[in-house]
């Protein structure tokens, strides 16, 4: 096997970890501290092509491989994880669904706007009462002639209440299937419809400067025109989506993971008791070898996750595997970080403390922690 990256993603890494440490570090603490969504950042993000890595260059993307998308996230998230989160969430929830499922008049419509980081689209499928149990949507759609009526709410959509959303895909129920079971349809919804209205979510403890929205429909009418692919097929396209947003969140915690680590890491060199610095001692030093064992194991089941997803190959256990582990991982890396940095670790001034805070949500993001237990063990036979 071939662990090595190619020198293209050897330089994205680099490229990347530049502009981060560059643009993004210097204001990351202070828009944390008054919860600004920076319009300004996320422009510059799109200038790299940092949107739209994976799509065809026909729709305006990158074209690039999956692995190479995967590095650009861990690398915006070893610095800053809203911003991170922003970049996953406009690819990975945003972009996909219209890539993967729309038609041709809907990937042309939208995804040369969404590809250059001008604009950004959410993914509409957690409602106040469903959030692990997607199925328990109860937003509606119904149908009148060519027109559909979407009734209902969603809540904490990444993406969808800032002066750049363009839109959001909808979940919504529009029937029953003969087993009785829900029929699910995704539509997309551009802002500015009449009956659609969002509203930004503040006071959060981690990601406090990505955008969170709620999102409201009355009596919100579309055409058919703005079905996403089929009728009928809204569950198959968000649990699709969601298997690909899983590898980025894993991506979030691996990169998260090694951002804490490297300021552990720091200050332990430059930190002195007892006349040498804490590296030194044992209790300190074995801390943060684990994390470097730890971190290694998650890149390379991340990296793999991808490589199959490239490869076209069955991914969706090493997906849920990635996620759960380099989500998990980060906490423990963060904890230690702080508990490195004893009574600094605690304040602002210090970033492990955001790294701290930013890391609660990979456990729930994307399928909580639970629920990648329950995919993990039905794929092993359970």
């Amino acid at each position: 096997m071939d662990y090595e990256l190619s020198k293209e993603q050897e330089m994205i890494r680099k490229e990347i970890r530049r502009f981060a440490e560059k643009e993004i570090a210097l204001v990351a603490g202070e828009l944390d501290e008054t919860e600004t969504f920076s319009v300004d950042l996320t422009r510059k993000m799109g200038e790299l092509g940092l949107f739209g890595m994976f799509v065809s260059e026909t729709y305006g993307g990158q074209q690039m491989d999956y692995i190479s998308y995967i590095i650009a996230v861990e690398e915006v998230a070893r610095v800053d994880g809203s911003q991170a989160a922003t970049i996953a969430a406009g690819n990975s929830l945003g972009i996909g669904p219209i890539y993967y499922f729309g038609t041709e008049d809907q990937k042309k419509k939208y995804l040369p706007k969404l590809c250059t980081g001008d604009h950004l689209w959410g993914f509409g499928l957690t409602e106040p009462t469903a959030g692990s149990d997607a199925g328990g949507s109860k937003t509606t759609a119904v149908r009148y002639g060519n027109e559909w009526v979407i009734n209902g709410s969603k809540i904490f959509i990444t993406n969808a209440a800032c002066d750049m959303s363009l839109g959001v895909t909808v979940q919504a129920i529009t029937g029953t299937r003969p087993n009785g079971r829900p029929e699910y349809t995704c539509f997309l919804l551009e802002h500015g419809t009449r009956g659609f209205s969002t509203k930004a979510m503040k006071k959060k403890m981690m990601w406090r400067a990505s955008n969170t929205a709620e999102l409201y429909f009355d009596d919100v009418r579309v055409s058919s025109n703005a079905i996403l692919g089929k009728p009928g097929d809204g569950f198959h396209q968000m649990l699709k989506t969601l298997d690909g947003g899983r590898l980025s969140i894993g991506a979030m915690g691996l990169g998260g993971a090694q951002g804490a680590f490297e300021a552990a890491l720091s200050y332990a060199k430059k930190r002195t008791q007892f006349g040498q610095p804490i590296c030194k001692f044992q209790g300190i030093s074995f801390k943060l070898a684990d994390c470097a064992v730890e971190i290694e194991c998650a890149r390379n089941l991340l990296y793999k996750a991808c490589w199959l997803k490239n490869k076209g190959k069955a991914f969706e256990k090493e997906a849920a595997m990635a996620k759960l582990y380099c989500s998990e991982l980060m906490g423990r890396v963060a904890n230690h970080a702080v508990q490195i940095h004893g009574g600094y670790g605690l304040m602002k001034e210090y970033g492990v403390e955001r790294f701290y805070r930013d890391q609660k949500l990979l456990d729930i993001g994307e399928g909580t922690s639970e629920v990648q237990r329950i995919v993990i063990s039905r794929y092993i036979g359970c």
